[in-house]
């Protein structure tokens, strides 16, 4: 069993998970517009302004995966619930990264935090010899720890 985040954007999922590839050393291995799926029955046709965004994204980190996609906006016509609900900003969770030293935690925080907004900055706590919390300019909130005893 593999637990596999999977992301929702506003329109910028293509560059957040080019930067996430780039920062965590990873590759997307799949990534797909909703102006590439074929139309099917009773779905009404698409606006030129979504057709860019992207349906599904997979990025690739070792054995690791880290899933996205950019939510639809409301359509004229349908509520937003048919939608996928348009796009909300993440609550009540954090993606958590383990990371092997405190270097490697301070570059990926400081990745993350560019532009972003610290919750905690990245520090020796009394558990790790190293732990922060960001929320990156993309909106998505992560915890950076360094495991083991400070």
């Amino acid at each position: 069993m593999q637990f596999v985040p999977y992301l929702n954007f506003d329109g910028d999922a293509a560059e957040a998970m080019a930067f996430y590839a780039e920062l965590f050393g990873g590759r997307i291995v799949h990534q797909s517009t909703f102006g590439e799926m074929p139309p099917q029955e009773g779905m009404p046709p698409l606006p030129e302004a979504v057709k860019g965004r992207l349906m599904h994204v997979h990025l690739q980190v070792g054995a690791q995966s880290i899933m996205a996609s950019d939510t639809m906006p409301g359509m004229s016509g349908q509520a937003d619930e048919a939608c996928a609900g348009g796009y909300r900003k993440p609550q009540g969770m954090w993606v958590a990264i383990q990371v092997d030293s405190a270097d490697e935690g301070r570059r990926v925080f400081d990745g993350l935090a560019r532009d972003g907004q610290v919750a905690m900055p990245f520090q020796a706590t009394f558990w790790s010899a190293g732990f922060g919390m960001v929320t990156d300019r993309f909106g998505t909130p992560w915890m950076v720890n360094v495991p083991g005893e400070a």
